[in-house]
């Protein structure tokens, strides 16, 4: 049974990168608030970063269980995915429906209209993670979990972990092979076929739901793949030198114009399909020296998955403090967004050490 699995060593370097992505996309999102115009935002690729999670996840996932299947059935998987990640995605929408109202404003006109039975309701639903359509929304954004719309990325990790438990285990190196690059041409489609990037995937809509399986599908099992070819190399500082190239990816500005959105589209094609695995290889081929690099990579491991989670609900407060102000300035405002980063990153640090940490301690027993 699960319960008599122990747990293998972490990839530490992995493990950090993983805690560099979730800051950024925290940044993302503090400054996604002041404009949502692709070709203004200051951390611009942000939204990749759920990209990156999903090769780190498909290659963890293998490191993790493609040898176990002989101990475990799907049964024991599944139950150890849901102890791993959704004591948070319940936290996430208690927080999200406690700060509800505090983000009333004319950025979100709906949220004054709605009684408190159905932001409980709301919240149940999103505890259960079940996506409500933009016909019901509740707040003026039309995402599927409107208390906490990260947990979009939630929602498909959960159907890969699915996929993954019940077929695609079974699949061998050369299908899945066939499986990835399937998955990466129809990626290449549709970022120079649309708008010329992969953000969405947030709605119960068709064409959100087609960008949100495209995101899940080269990722998540290119990652596995990784993971089964093996053959690791060795890499001095890897931490660093990864770390570097994630923020050189996020951080660059939007390739072309409207008239040539395929620029971009190019640019995030070859990010998806090969810079974010060779990204992986590389610092699942480093090794941690020394003990402060030991611990940084550890906090901001640990960190990661509360930052991703927690967020959101702060950012909509955050959102409609600019709306009611007229939006102003970033320089006008910047003690608020200083202000949003350090009580994301304080709440989350509490909620994991207080509740994440022990709540998954009392499940796995």
């Amino acid at each position: 049974m699960t319960t008599a699995l122990t747990s293998k060593p972490h990839y530490e370097i992995l493990d950090g990168l993983r805690g560099v992505a979730a800051i950024v996309v925290l940044a993302f999102h503090i400054f996604e608030a002041y404009t949502l115009d692709p070709y203004e935002k200051v951390v611009n690729h942000g939204y990749l970063a759920v990209d990156f999670f999903f090769v780190l996840s498909g290659f963890v996932i293998g490191y993790a269980y493609d040898d176990r299947w002989k101990k475990m059935n799907f049964g024991d998987f599944f139950k150890r995915r849901l102890v791993r990640l959704h004591p948070m995605v319940v936290m996430g929408m208690i927080l999200g429906a406690l700060l509800f109202y505090f983000g009333a404003s004319p950025e979100f006109s709906l949220i004054a209209d709605v009684p408190v039975w159905k932001l409980l309701l709301y919240m149940v639903l999103g505890m259960l993670l079940i996506p409500t359509p933009p016909s019901i929304d509740i707040r003026g954004w039309e995402e599927m979990y409107t208390l906490d719309a990260p947990c979009w990325s939630l929602f498909f990790e959960y159907i890969a972990n699915i996929l993954y438990g019940l077929f695609i285990r079974k699949f061998s190196t050369k299908a899945l092979a066939v499986l990835v690059f399937l998955a990466g041409c129809v990626t290449v489609h549709l970022t120079l076929s649309e708008t010329g990037d992969v953000s969405g995937g947030w709605a119960f809509t068709g064409t959100q739901l087609r960008y949100g399986f495209t995101r899940l599908i080269y990722p998540f099992f290119a990652g596995l793949l990784l993971y089964r070819l093996g053959k690791l190399g060795h890499l001095k500082n890897a931490f660093l030198w990864c770390s570097m190239i994630l923020l050189i990816v996020f951080l660059m500005p939007r390739i072309g114009d409207h008239a040539h959105y395929w620029m971009n589209g190019i640019y995030e094609s070859a990010v998806i399909i090969i810079v974010f695995p060779l990204i992986v290889y590389l610092g699942a081929s480093g090794e941690v020296k020394g003990k402060y690099v030991s611990k940084v990579c550890k906090f901001l491991g640990d960190m990661s998955y509360p930052v991703y989670i927690v967020n959101y609900p702060i950012i909509y407060i955050w959102v409609g403090w600019l709306s009611n102000h007229d939006h102003p300035s970033f320089a006008d405002s910047y003690w608020g967004a200083i202000l949003v980063f350090v009580s994301v990153i304080a709440l989350s640090y509490a909620l994991w050490k207080l509740y994440d940490v022990p709540v998954r301690r009392w499940l796995k027993r």
